[in-house]
């Protein structure tokens, strides 16, 4: 009963911190931290990993770091298609877990996914943006069957050095023997 109160005063306090931060700033940024808030606030019940295998997020046994640039990872991928194509800030497709250092997971980001209308790499006239920001694509699917699409992550929950929009998070790791083993 503790931890879901002080749970509940730490979202309602950084979204109040997010909401008028940025209010003073103009209607955009206002509605940017409007749509924040909501996202924390959606989002908070799944800092418990339980809550968000619960809610439908189906968990990736894998942990996901960038092999190519080496700026860190995402962590372990938790999907709900459910929400594939959502541009709701309380809906995101996509949360994201790192280790906790006791055999359980820690919330530290969260994306949206939007399929390309047209599946062709080389336009974008059906980007989608949400908080100000566009999406990053469009991209060809991560796996076999998961079409053309655009992408949004927000790192919520842990900070990210690269910035809060950025794909990979430095500070997030993955341990030794937990990512896809190469494929010949």
């Amino acid at each position: 009963m503790a931890r879901t109160f002080a749970l509940a005063a730490l979202t309602t306090g950084v979204a109040l911190a997010v909401t008028s931060a940025s209010a003073a700033a103009g209607p955009e940024n206002a509605r940017a931290a409007a749509d924040k808030a909501l996202t924390y606030r959606a989002t908070a019940p799944y800092l418990q990993h339980g809550k968000g295998v619960q809610a439908g997020y189906k968990p990736d046994r894998y942990c996901v770091s960038d092999s190519v640039g080496r700026t860190g990872a995402l962590g372990y991928p938790h999907f709900n298609h459910a929400y594939d194509n959502s541009t709701d800030p309380a809906k995101p497709a996509a949360l994201f877990y790192e280790d906790d250092g006791t055999g359980g997971r820690r919330l530290v980001g969260v994306e949206w996914l939007v399929h390309d209308r047209d599946q062709d790499l080389t336009t974008d006239g059906d980007r989608p943006s949400m908080f100000g920001v566009p999406f990053k694509g469009p991209k060809r699917g991560n796996f076999p069957g998961q079409p053309v699409h655009y992408a949004l992550h927000l790192w919520l929950w842990k900070k990210n050095p690269g910035g809060e929009f950025s794909t990979f998070n430095p500070a997030v790791t993955c341990l030794p023997g937990t990512t896809r083993p190469p494929t010949a």
